[in-house]
């Protein structure tokens, strides 16, 4: 590796750099905590591509942490091909490369945030693709509490109807979630739930929302499902669950899958003023409860979709980190 000697001076700084094999890295006690952080920042991105930070710096004047990064940032995208660059920011620094954000340096009375975001609405939104109040009701207790602002539909009015024409949950929620998210540009949660009823062969299944005809209500889909079961008088005969598949869509990006079951048995007769759907008809477990006896906090803590939104957060970290395909 040829050595190379680099130099900038004015009236308040005054730096003077080798970049070669020889050359090594050592803390400079002129320069403030936000530089020195920054350039251990620099080091760790180079070691992970194997670049190495084979700098020796002189500190001969200091006056301004930006100026002395960006010379060293200079240096580093002549000799490396990189581009990287430091921004200024509400009192902020930082390190971005090609429209990425690598790191982010703040002052320690920290920054206003909605100033800093340039944004009034500072949470990542989740839109939910149902019009179910209810549903949406439940999402947004659940991912609420982990800081994301919660839309659906209704706050959309101008977008199409999705056609629910898969044979499976995957396929339906596959078709609300990603042709909602091309729609959109947003991040978009769908999910496909119904009751599957083991003496009806898996019915309503898919059909859960239209099992009385298109456009029924759910005390409508309700009574068609008591009419089935009338002959079936044991409650162990009419053993039951909830199923859900949720399907996470981001635009070019793989969507992400989850499912779960809520096991129980259909009641002889409604019971229960909370939930909406089968809820009132859904005997859970062995409690001789309802899901619509259920408060809205005990039925997130052991429904279908709760366990699935569960199973959902603990893969999305990683699946948000993706790179988009």
């Amino acid at each position: 590796m040829t050595k190379n000697i680099y130099e900038y001076k004015d009236g308040s700084d005054w730096y003077v750099a080798e970049w070669g094999q020889s050359a090594s890295y050592s803390e400079f006690e002129q320069v403030p905590v936000e530089a020195s952080e920054i350039l251990d920042r620099l080091e760790s991105i180079l070691a992970e591509e194997e670049l190495g930070l084979p700098l020796n710096i002189t500190v001969i004047r200091y006056g301004s942490a930006f100026r002395f990064l960006t010379f060293l940032l200079d240096i580093l995208n002549q000799e490396t091909g990189r581009k990287l660059e430091l921004l200024q920011r509400q009192g902020a620094l930082l390190l971005v490369e090609g429209g990425k954000l690598l790191y982010v340096h703040l002052p320690q009375t920290g920054v206003d945030l909605q100033a800093f975001l340039g944004a009034k609405d500072v949470k990542d939104t989740l839109l939910i693709a149902t019009r179910n109040e209810g549903k949406t009701a439940e999402f947004r207790k659940l991912f609420g509490k982990l800081g994301y602002e919660v839309e659906n539909l209704n706050d959309y009015p101008d977008l199409p109807e999705v056609a629910e024409t898969g044979m499976t949950f995957e396929e339906n929620a596959r078709l609300k979630a990603e042709t909602i998210s091309k729609l959109t540009g947003k991040m978009v949660l769908a999910d496909d739930s119904g009751l599957q009823v083991d003496v009806l062969g898996g019915l309503p299944g898919v059909w859960s929302a239209r099992f009385a005809g298109v456009g029924a209500t759910d005390d409508e889909n309700n009574i068609k499902l008591l009419h089935e079961l009338a002959m079936v008088f044991d409650i162990k005969d009419r053993s039951a669950h909830f199923h859900t598949t949720l399907v996470v869509a981001s635009p070019d990006k793989e969507s992400l899958v989850v499912e779960a079951d809520w096991p129980g048995y259909i009641a002889h007769e409604p019971k229960g003023e909370n939930g909406f759907g089968y809820d009132p008809l859904f005997l859970v477990g062995e409690t001789g409860k309802t899901s619509a006896e259920l408060t809205i906090d005990e039925k997130n803590a052991q429904s279908h979709r709760a366990q699935a939104v569960q199973k959902l957060l603990e893969v999305f970290p990683a699946w948000q980190s993706k790179q988009s395909s």
